[in-house]
């Protein structure tokens, strides 16, 4: 943690340490009951750019602004650097002062499973310790690992990856935290009472019609209309929840192509993240059908974690 005159820089380490995920459900949380309008976001902007897409990622509310700047370069992990980079700027609201320049791979690393676990306290129903089968062994996948298990107790924790040494790696990582866990199948995903899709995968990773009845599924690999983790047999059976209506329907290939297919009809998305903050759906959902939350990743979502993250370290006392 190091200044340059007033901008507090926060690299990596400190960016994800300062929190933990359940604090930063908790910021999320919030910034909704603060009457935060996730509708009213300022798009993702995406630029083109020789390695992948550069993402631009602006929000104001209440005290503060900010804006991440994402790189998503497919490329890099063959060159043993990560896939996404960035940094993200905290402005002081009122006089658009900078304050602090965090690490933004390492706050999306942070705010991701956030937005999923705080998800997973509206529509996981307390009880026996869950199924969990798990896609994905990256970054993403350890992240919502450790925050489903700030959450609730896992049963059996099942890594489902393309590469199998990876996803043996990730599951002795799961064992390491006291979860039995294994590598396995897409065909796992009919035994898992919570499924979390964390990938990079354009095409479905499994059968919807194997997730049981009351089963959660949670994606967040995509923001990009053409590509997708779940499948249309999901979608049409499954009560839906999403960050924004607006930006789930602008971005999110789960769904748009599923409404492509006519399996989507006015009115099919159950309930959004505020809605479940504000406590307008019941716990838990509708009964007799799987939940599948999928999330985009939005702006306003980086703003509450940064703000808390400054916070954190004590340097809000000082402005």
């Amino acid at each position: 943690m190091t200044g340059t005159g007033d901008l507090l820089q926060l690299g990596a380490h400190e960016t994800a340490v300062l929190l933990t995920t359940a604090q930063a459900a908790d910021a999320l949380a919030a910034a909704l009951r603060a009457g935060l309008d996730p509708e009213a976001c300022p798009q993702r902007t995406s630029v083109a750019a020789p390695g992948g897409e550069l993402l631009l990622m602006p929000a104001a509310s209440g005290a503060y602004a900010g804006v991440k700047i994402a790189g998503v370069a497919p490329g890099n992990p063959a060159r043993g650097l990560p896939r996404i980079t960035g940094s993200y700027l905290l402005l002081d609201g009122p006089t658009l002062r900078p304050l602090a320049l965090l690490d933004g791979a390492a706050l999306t690393a942070l705010r991701t499973p956030a937005v999923s676990a705080l998800a997973l306290r509206y529509l996981t129903r307390p009880g026996r310790p869950l199924r969990l089968v798990l896609f994905g062994a990256g970054p993403q996948a350890y992240g919502h690992l450790e925050a489903v298990l700030e959450l609730r107790e896992l049963a059996e924790a099942v890594i489902v990856a393309r590469d199998p040494g990876r996803a043996e790696q990730l599951a002795a990582h799961a064992r390491s935290l006291g979860v039995a866990a294994r590598t396995g199948t897409p065909q796992d995903v009919a035994e898992a009472d919570l499924v979390l899709c964390c990938t990079t995968a354009r095409e479905p990773l499994f059968d919807g019609r194997l997730v049981a009845p009351e089963a959660v599924v949670v994606a967040v690999g995509s923001h990009e209309p053409d590509a997708r983790e779940t499948d249309t047999a999901l979608v049409r059976r499954a009560a839906v929840y999403v960050e924004s209506r607006a930006a789930a329907l602008r971005e999110a290939g789960d769904l748009l192509i599923p409404e492509a297919e006519g399996a989507i009809r006015p009115g099919h998305i159950n309930g959004t993240l505020a809605d479940l903050v504000a406590g307008r759906n019941s716990p838990g959902g509708p009964t007799g059908c799987p939940q599948l939350f999928k999330s985009v990743g939005m702006a306003w979502e980086d703003l509450a974690v940064a703000v808390a993250v400054y916070h954190a370290t004590g340097a809000n006392s000082e402005t």
